[in-house]
């Protein structure tokens, strides 16, 4: 009549996982590099460069005093450095970007601030790691030859 098997309730960490969010939280200061192997999520400052494998978020309130590195972000918040994104790039009204774009794709919101050169396209992981000097000087060399 009834049934004796009981229902199992453990749960094995292995196929469980859910995926892990690395936290910034207003108010805090980080000196150092950053590296993490999912996403992050800052809106305090980092005073270092700022490597995420996944996505990294960059809140109205955050700042990054160095570069970011990531596959994708979404930005609000000020940079001063390089932005390296290997696919997609949101920069919200907010960001302000004091440094030079490298990314697959962009998507600027009106009021967003870009100090710097922007290059885009499908092959920027083979972007050479100009700095603005060399990439003004390879702008120039390009003008002339025309």
């Amino acid at each position: 009549m009834f049934n004796s098997k009981k229902a199992s309730n453990t749960v094995s960490n292995s196929n469980n996982q859910s995926p892990s969010v690395n936290i910034i939280s207003e108010g805090s200061k980080l000196n150092g590099n950053i590296r993490v192997n999912s996403d992050i999520r800052i809106s305090g400052v980092v005073v270092g460069e700022a490597i995420a494998k996944g996505k990294l978020i960059l809140t109205d309130k955050g700042e990054v005093k160095g570069n970011i590195t990531s596959a994708d972000a979404d930005v609000a918040g000020k940079v001063e450095g390089d932005v390296k994104v290997s696919s997609r790039l949101v920069l919200r009204k907010e960001a302000i970007i004091d440094g030079n774009i490298f990314t697959k794709s962009l998507i600027v919101e009106e009021g967003a601030q870009i100090n710097g050169a922007c290059k885009m396209g499908a092959d920027i992981k083979n972007l050479p790691q100009n700095n603005d000097a060399s990439y003004a000087e390879e702008t120039k060399l390009k003008g002339a030859q025309a």
